[in-house]
């Protein structure tokens, strides 16, 4: 099976719904009560957002991960200007999100959607890229670790009733 890495359109913002809310699920459904979960998932990672991103190209660009055979979307990466809570800098940008199904893992289409986003981040002049993640997710960690980035900070995440502790992360380009 073939994965080929490409800029996403406003076609996508049902495949990129879908592939976030199954990514979100499978990756937080033993962490989350229920009901913000799914609160979550149709709020955060429903069509609409994505559509409403897509509409905004120069402010969220968007590649997906898809079967070459079947051009179906199996993952993705975000970049965006920074909204976060840690001092930023000028062209700083944010990996907003990079999701990729569980099945897919371990094959590299991980660390070839992230060169995508730090590749285009770095031909528009950012001088850093930053990023927030649960700060107890193991796998995201070790990750972006290898990928280079370092602890930046941290926030507070809201999922229904409750916060989480994310970590901010940083790299250098």
């Amino acid at each position: 099976m073939n994965l080929n890495i490409r800029p996403c359109t406003a076609a996508d913002a049902g495949a990129l719904a879908l592939v976030g809310q199954a990514t979100f699920l499978e990756t937080y459904a033993t962490n989350l009560p229920a009901a913000d979960l799914l609160a979550h998932c149709a709020h955060e990672h429903g069509p609409a957002r994505y559509a409403e991103w897509l509409a905004k190209p120069a402010d969220h660009r968007l590649w997906g991960a898809e079967i070459t055979e079947s051009g179906v979307l199996v993952g993705y990466v975000m970049l965006s200007s920074p909204d976060l809570p840690v001092a930023t800098g000028p062209g700083d940008l944010e990996v907003k999100r990079i999701y990729l199904l569980s099945r897919f893992h371990g094959g590299g289409v991980g660390a070839r959607l992230m060169a995508m986003a730090l590749e285009t981040a770095k031909a528009l002049g950012a001088p850093r890229v930053l990023l927030g993640v649960y700060g107890e997710n193991a796998n995201a960690l070790a990750f972006y670790a290898r990928q280079g980035f370092t602890e930046a900070g941290v926030r507070k995440f809201q999922v229904g009733a409750n916060t989480y502790d994310d970590l901010v992360l940083a790299k250098v380009l």
